[in-house]
């Protein structure tokens, strides 16, 4: 585990990344009783609605608000989505990782700070794996989903650049606060694609297995999750927290071979090794500071 961390520390993080992996799996079970949009509308409703009495957070309101629409629609609307018949639990896991190079590029042209030459070759190793993935792709995959899930990875990458404008925040009211930003654009969304028909069968024939896939969602990867997540960045430098969500796809392939039983093919495991390669150069070129572009 990351040096520096005091191991109860360091025992949150790996419970937040072991949450994050295995999530994909239970993702894939709510979407057997749950439509997708519909299935995010109601993990935002559940994050928002018991806790709407937490104070706003201090933050303008329309970061607030880009947050909740960036990580309800864009990330999860479009994760849900490619989920549902487009890409396996296990390769999503690894895809949506690609939020990482895009918060490195997005923050690159944004920004006065330049990008190490470790850092471009770790963006190259990243991208040539979701390349050797989306020519080998095969087995219920598609091209499609692939592009969904680089879609949620850019809204996860753009919310990123949100989180990181609005400096120190009570994580769990500012969660609270963005979800219900989030639920009711999905719940119009789910409406005007998915019907209503289709929303009140999936809500009385879920039973309890749905409605327990659909509570963890909220619960523990949304408020759990996400919330240690933030809490952990406030407190130790993100060189040595970030790190650990490289173990995130290895939860998340490992618990889909495990629980769901998919393939794990040698052309999906050349792409995993590129992608979290990369990443892994990444993590380790971040431990040196960035030098600011001059003219």
């Amino acid at each position: 585990m990351s040096q520096g961390l005091p191991l109860p520390h360091a025992l949150l993080a790996l419970a937040v990344v072991a949450i994050w992996g295995s999530n994909f799996v239970v993702m894939k079970l709510a979407l057997a009783h749950f439509t997708p949009l519909w299935l995010a509308c109601l993990r935002f409703t559940l994050a928002a609605l018991p806790l709407l009495w937490l104070a706003r957070p201090r933050a303008p309101l329309r970061w607030v608000a880009a947050y909740g629409l960036l990580i309800g629609c864009g990330q999860f609307g479009l994760l849900f989505v490619a989920l549902r018949a487009d890409i396996s639990p296990g390769l999503a896991s690894l895809v949506v990782q690609s939020q990482v190079c895009f918060t490195l590029l997005l923050a690159w042209a944004w920004s006065d700070q330049a990008l190490r030459g470790l850092q471009w070759l770790a963006l190259l190793l990243a991208f040539g794996g979701f390349g050797w993935i989306g020519w080998r792709l095969e087995g219920g995959s598609t091209q499609l989903g692939l592009l969904m899930c680089l879609g949620a990875g850019l809204s996860w990458a753009l919310a990123n650049l949100v989180s990181v404008r609005l400096g120190p925040v009570n994580m769990l009211a500012f969660m609270v606060w963005s979800s219900a930003f989030a639920a009711p654009v999905l719940a119009l969304l789910a409406l005007t694609t998915e019907g209503g028909e289709a929303l009140w069968t999936g809500a009385l024939s879920a039973g309890w297995t749905g409605w327990s896939a659909v509570l963890w969602q909220a619960v523990g990867n949304t408020l759990f999750g996400y919330g240690v997540w933030g809490w952990l960045l406030a407190r130790h430098p993100a060189s040595q927290v970030v790190p650990l969500a490289l173990l995130v796809p290895l939860f998340g392939m490992g618990s889909a071979a495990g629980f769901l039983g998919e393939a794990l093919q040698d052309w999906k495991l050349q792409g995993a090794a590129l992608v979290m390669g990369g990443l892994a150069l990444n993590a380790w070129a971040l431990r040196r500071p960035l030098v600011r572009r001059t003219e």
